[in-house]
This record gives C-alpha cells, structure tokens and sequence, in this order.
C-alpha cells in the first residue's frame, strides 16, 4: 500500500498508457437511487457495467430552507451518505444544488465539512446554491 501524499500524485504517469475505453459516463440523480446500502451500490455498479455506463457525477438537490440547526444537520448528514454512495459508486463529483438557504453561517461550515469529507474519498463536491464554501 502506498501512503504517498495527493500533492506527488503524478497523473501523466498513471495515464501514459491509457487506451479509450467504449463506455458512457453518466450522470445520476440521487433521488433516483433506491437506497445507499452497499448491497444496492454495488448491483446498480454492476448493472451499469453491463449497460457500458460509467457514474461520473452524482447529483443531490438539497434543502437548506429553514433556519433549524437540527434540520441542516439531518440534510447535511443526508449529503455526507451520499458522498459515501458517490465513492462507492465511483463518480468523480458529487454535485450539490439548492435554491435557497436561509442561514449561510450554519449551512456553510457544514457544507464545507462534506467537501473536506469528500475529499478525503478522492471525490470533488461542487456546489450549485446562492453561497459559497469560502466566508
């Protein structure tokens, strides 16, 4: 097992050898998945495989609309599940939208925890809200 840091991740290397593959990457709605059991994940992987698919992005619509630390930490924990289903599945984003948020200064920290959290899988998380990750 190698523990080389990201930062002497050499991707011209990793890549050098590449040949096209004939597969589709997709995007999908994680309001279309039936569950985030492993059991699900890997099927619907498989399923995909089979279909010549690829997950490359996973899209979550999220709510952030009430002002109720208790309700952004069910929604926030609601979007970390799905970081976790997006790396299992293997996306290379997970994408997440809202149309309004009704407190910034709580529902930006905890975003910024999925995207750390992300991260950490190798994943980005972009966000499509009227905020920011950055104060």
């Amino acid at each position: 097992m190698n523990t080389t840091a990201a930062e002497d991740v050499d991707v011209d290397r990793a890549i050098e050898r590449c040949r096209p593959a004939d597969i589709t990457p997709v995007r999908l709605e994680a309001a279309a998945l039936e569950s985030t059991a492993p059991n699900y994940l890997r099927d619907l992987k498989r399923e995909l495989n089979r279909e010549g698919l690829a997950p490359a992005e996973l899209t979550v619509s999220a709510c952030f609309d009430e002002d109720c630390s208790l309700t952004t930490q069910t929604e926030v924990d609601r979007i970390r599940g799905l970081v976790r289903a997006g790396s299992f599945l293997g996306v290379s984003t997970v994408t997440v939208s809202c149309e309004e948020v009704a407190n910034p200064a709580k529902v930006r920290p905890a975003l910024a925890a999925c995207a750390e959290r992300a991260d950490r899988e190798g994943l980005g998380l972009e966000l499509d809200a009227p905020i920011t990750l950055e104060n």
